[in-house]
């Protein structure tokens, strides 16, 4: 699947044309981030307001270890 949205995204590049522009929002760049919840590969909810004051990176991979 992702081979397929690599695949589209060079085409465009490659015809002239421009992807699709990512949504607005209202926070602009030093903006706190709002508070979220996610569930951590342990299964624990991670809560953002619990962590403010550190430093917090979030790793996102979409299908990863789905084998597809």
């Amino acid at each position: 699947m992702r081979s397929g949205i690599l695949l589209g995204v060079l085409a465009a590049a490659a015809f002239g044309q421009q992807a699709a522009a990512p949504p607005k929002t209202h926070l602009k760049a030093g903006d706190p981030a709002p508070d979220f919840a996610l569930r951590t590969t342990a299964g624990e909810e991670f809560r953002l307001s619990a962590h403010r004051g550190r430093t917090v990176v979030v790793a996102f991979f979409p299908a990863a270890f789905t084998g597809g």
